[in-house]
């Protein structure tokens, strides 16, 4: 089974202080349902259309695993605090072969 990588870009911030309470509740959440945060912050480079924007990049063992993390009770009650204070994309992708 291939491991599977939770990528979130932020493309607005517009409440740090429900972000800040987001975050203290997400990261614990997520690595209770097996996920390990391995990129957090902003990018040191962009190149072609890339935006200077947070970005979060969370190892999951399957895409599955991902999936449920993301549905979790847990994880949706820190979903909860952060509201509408952040404009996000969120992708799961399963590595390469």
């Amino acid at each position: 089974m291939a491991k599977a990588y939770w990528v979130a870009t932020y493309r607005a911030i517009r409440d740090p202080e429900a972000m800040a309470a987001y975050a203290q509740v997400s990261r614990p959440a997520l690595e209770a349902a097996g996920g390990r945060v391995i990129v957090r912050g902003l990018p040191a480079a962009v190149f072609e259309l890339g935006l200077t924007e947070r970005v979060v990049i969370i190892e999951f063992d399957s895409v599955a695993a991902a999936k449920a993390a993301y549905e979790s009770p847990a994880y949706q009650a820190a979903h909860a605090l952060l509201g509408n204070a952040a404009d996000r994309d969120i992708r799961i992708v399963e590595a390469a072969a």
